[in-house]
């Protein structure tokens, strides 16, 4: 229970005692790095004068413990008594994924014991400040669990002080190490007081790219204690001879710090990620020609390293991946829907064809959480050496036009019809922990029944392909594609329905709808409901039936007056054998679609269970909330033997972290969108993308973000959104054209647009960063472009 301990007491299991900056240090002290001598005052110091009171006001009147003064007192003698640097620790700092940056105070320059136990007060009272609670509240960090150390080191009085990342932070390229630099404390860097000196570094210490400061402001040490502000006119660079420039390591490299000096602090930039693991933050001072390390922390929010230049198999999955992946997949995701679900069960067919890593291994995790999407290069089996006889075997002997006469299709169904009939709220825990796996079990025949029909249609399309190029056609093939009829354009035509009821009965302005809306709603549900909202891909998105809020705003912007547009039809056709090959294309076009709508099928019935055994771990105190279970893979679910099994009081704590990591990477893309959709020059052109619906058309952007702002699209809109699905799809019967940043011209958004007759422009990689609500823009569907139009 030791009140007061030398930095070199500490390393970085002593997160409880030292805090997290505390911990780092002392970890950086054992292993030999040049950091300032200090000592910490330990989390059972604030627990002394704690009293069971939360409030900044109390820690910063409180009085200090004889035994404490007396520790404190003792310890700062040692350091000489002069001039420290006092810095807040709490235990849930310098964390990966919670840096708490400038969330709790730090002093600088504490002169004399009694302004030292003036600034260790106010370090406790920081961790209750509005700020630090509200940013432990949204990282699910427990404020009871929380304490705080105060370290103490001698000051430095440097020369240039700054911040060094050792991997670029925005671009996460982890061959770069990034160096801000100021004159004087390092306050004035940190704090975004200063335009620092900004160099991006080679491992070795070699300059990529300078870019000189501004040294508006640079923080020094008063006289007596304290900081004073310098105040400079700008300078803009090192040639105008600004603040600081006189210093002998500015004269090789343009900048306040010379070569050497640079590749000393890539050298220990190197060295310390290499003892903590990963990318660090770190604070550095340079005194009296000596670099001092003052912190180090995991770099948090960091972008995922860049991916290499993708061949065109990774960029067509990077292009899908990125399509169906609108979200960060959760922890269960990719322990259960996206191993075993449409994408991980393809992949699984074209390993069936001799084609490995078509999808598997391009999702990187870290910390228990998808950070990072880079597909790995197809590899060739020598399974792939039959695959052209198996491929043609196949076509010839399965009809893409009759799959669901095929006794697996039927028995599929029954399955999924059993499973569903089941009780999951009645079940006990040892039978409901099952279910994830009978749920994922009842979808493999699809991948069965698609590597088997998938074969004949491309043979269809190929007959087709080569009829029409023969006649000298090849253009006519997207037109005499045109009309198939599928589930997606069933569901929208019957949306179209409700949407005519409910104009006909005022069923969306009334308060209880009426019983003719209710009935027709429950049956499209019923039928419909387990369409994804979101992502094929993703267990944790609700379906249709899970959020019909969706579905209503679908029909409340289907309700509105619909603008005056034809479906496309289809050129007559006068040859018999052409129109065979176009009814067997079009049938193999019905089986992609149809194979994919009833692939989802057992998707509820695995997101009801899990969500009922979060539901039980919620109840019991286990977890906040039931949707909290997202955050396990279904392996740790599955180990527990019920809510009552000793293991389970772990999983908050497993939740929390993840949570935390997720969070931080909220705003972080999977993956660079110029590496998936390379950014080609414009011109004139607002953005470009590929084209994939002909014609133009000219209205006003909305930018849609998910299917929750779907109810915000007018008639005559140009619907601007991140990806499609499905889903999206009866918004095009109103949109006057469509903008998405990803998918390519066979992808589903792009197939009903064209039997729309909407132009529609794939793949722009940042349309909805681009374009702004309100926008009048032209959207030319056969170029790709959009431009800005009076």
């Amino acid at each position: 229970m030791k009140l007061v301990a030398p930095l070199n007491a500490f390393g970085r299991a002593d997160l409880a005692m030292a805090g997290g900056k505390g911990a780092n240090l002392g970890e950086l002290v054992k292993n030999g790095f040049p950091v300032p001598d200090g000592f910490v005052i330990t989390t059972h110091a604030y627990e002394l004068v704690a009293q069971g009171s939360d409030t900044r006001e109390h820690f910063e009147r409180v009085e200090l413990p004889e035994e404490l003064r007396e520790a404190i007192t003792g310890a700062y003698a040692e350091l000489g008594g002069g001039p420290v640097a006092v810095r807040s620790s709490a235990t849930a700092e310098d964390l990966p994924g919670a840096a708490f940056a400038g969330q709790q105070d730090t002093y600088l320059n504490v002169v004399g014991e009694e302004a030292l136990f003036d600034a260790v007060r106010r370090c406790w009272g920081s961790l209750w400040t509005d700020r630090a609670v509200s940013y432990r509240a949204r990282l699910r960090l427990d404020d009871s669990e929380v304490r705080i150390a105060v370290v103490v080191q001698r000051m430095v009085e440097p020369d240039v002080a700054g911040v060094m990342f050792t991997a670029n932070p925005v671009n996460g390229d982890r061959g770069q190490l990034v160096v801000d630099a100021g004159s004087g404390l390092g306050e004035a860097v940190v704090s975004g007081l200063v335009t620092p000196d900004h160099y991006v570094l080679r491992p070795s210490g070699e300059v990529v790219e300078f870019t000189p400061g501004r040294g508006e402001v640079v923080v020094r040490s008063a006289a007596g204690g304290g900081v004073v502000h310098e105040h400079h006119e700008s300078v803009g660079g090192a040639a105008g001879g600004g603040v600081g420039r006189e210093h002998p390591d500015s004269q090789s490299s343009g900048g306040l710090l010379s070569g050497e000096t640079l590749r000393e602090l890539a050298g220990l930039g190197r060295r310390v990620a290499g003892a903590f693991g990963r990318p660090q933050d770190i604070e550095w001072a340079y005194a009296a020609g000596r670099l001092h390390l003052l912190q180090a922390r995991p770099m948090t929010a960091l972008p995922p390293p860049p991916v290499g230049p993708l061949n065109t198999f990774q960029r067509r999955v990077a292009m899908i991946l990125t399509e169906y992946l609108p979200e960060r997949p959760y922890p269960i995701d990719m322990s259960t829907w996206v191993s075993d679900g449409p994408a991980g069960l393809m992949a699984k067919v074209f390993s069936e064809y001799g084609v490995e890593n078509m999808i598997d291994g391009a999702l990187h995790e870290e910390d228990g959480v998808v950070y990072r999407l880079a597909p790995a290069k197809p590899r060739l089996t020598v399974r792939a050496l039959a695959t052209p006889f198996k491929l043609l075997a196949r076509a010839l002997r399965y009809d893409p036009a009759r799959w669901t006469e095929d006794p697996r299709f039927q028995a599929y169904l029954k399955d999924v019809e059993e499973l569903r009939s089941r009780d999951l709220a009645a079940m006990p825990w040892e039978e409901l922990r099952r279910v994830p796996r009978q749920a994922l079990a009842v979808a493999r025949p699809v991948a069965d029944l698609r590597a088997a029909y998938l074969p004949g249609v491309g043979l269809a399309l190929l007959r087709l392909m080569v009829a029409l190029a023969l006649r000298g056609r090849r253009g006519m093939m997207g037109e005499l594609l045109l009309g198939a009829r599928t589930r997606t354009s069933d569901a929208n035509r019957a949306l179209e329905r409700l949407a005519e009821t409910a104009r006909r009965t005022g069923a969306l302005e009334a308060d209880e709808p009426p019983k003719e809306f209710a009935e027709e709603l429950e049956a499209f549900l019923a039928e419909y409901g387990h369409r994804e909202t979101a992502s094929p891909l993703l267990i944790t998105a609700p379906t249709w039936a899970d959020a019909p809020e969706v579905v209503l705003d679908l029909v409340r912007v289907l309700a509105a007056a619909p603008p005056e547009r034809k479906e496309q039809e289809r050129p007559p056709l006068r040859s018999p054998g052409l129109a065979r090959r176009v009814a067997a294309a079009q049938a193999g076009i019905t089986f992609r679609e149809d194979s994919h709508f009833s692939f989802m099928l057992p998707a509820p019935i695995l997101r009801r269970s899990l969500l009922e055994m979060g539901r039980r771990l919620a109840a019991a105190r286990l977890l906040d909330a039931p949707e909290d279970v997202f955050h396990l893979r279904l392996e740790e679910l599955e180990r527990l033997r019920g809510t009552d099994d000793p293991a389970a009081a772990r999983l908050r704590e497993v939740v929390r972290k993840r949570a935390a990591k997720r969070e931080e990477l909220s705003g972080v893309r999977l993956i660079d969108p110029a590496a998936v959709h390379p950014v080609a020059d414009a011109g004139t052109a607002l953005l470009t993308g590929v084209p994939a619906g002909g014609g133009t058309a000219t209205g006003p952007v909305k930018v849609i973000a998910n299917p929750a702002e779907f109810g915000r699209l007018e008639p005559g809109d140009v619907l601007v959104c991140p990806y499609t699905n499905p889903s999206w799809t009866p918004l095009f019967q109103r949109a006057a054209a469509v903008v998405v940043d990803t998918g390519g011209a066979a992808s589903h958004a792009a197939i009903v647009a064209r039997e729309y007759g909407i132009p529609a422009v794939m793949g722009t990689g940042n349309g909805t960063s681009v374009l702004e609500d309100g926008k009048i823009v032209t959207v030319n569907g056969d170029t790709g472009a959009i431009t800005a139009a009076p």
